[in-house]
């Protein structure tokens, strides 16, 4: 079984920055691409940043230059460092993650979402 836990989430004024981190646990093989979205109140969840296994990054155009993805294989574990934070950037932050558990089972993980409120 395997578990999925965010933290880092918090409350900052505008300019701030906060680190996000998502740690998967349990068995798991291997670990394919890991990504992060968000989702504001009233608003769709939408990708904000990814990185590939081999570490190639993607970024949403509203965060590039601000917001940085990064991933630790031998953790499980991806991190996403947020700078110069807006207001806009206010919503709840979930982590996606592709994870191999058994030699035949590959499947997409959620978290479990963390608030990020920036204050203007």
């Amino acid at each position: 079984q395997v578990q999925v836990v965010e933290s880092g989430g918090g409350l900052v004024q505008a300019g701030g920055s906060l680190r996000l981190s998502c740690a998967a646990s349990g068995s798991i093989l291997s670990t394919y691409g890991m990504s992060w979205y968000r989702q504001a109140p009233g608003k769709q969840r939408v990708l904000v940043a990814s990185v590939r296994s081999g570490g190639g990054t993607n970024y949403a155009d509203s965060v590039k230059g601000r917001f940085s993805i990064s991933r630790d294989n031998a953790k499980n574990t991806v991190y996403l460092q947020m700078n110069s934070l807006k207001p806009e950037d206010t919503a709840v932050y979930y982590c996606h993650l592709i994870l191999q558990t058994t030699v035949t089972d590959i499947a997409a993980y959620w978290g479990q979402g963390t608030q990020v409120t920036v204050s203007s």
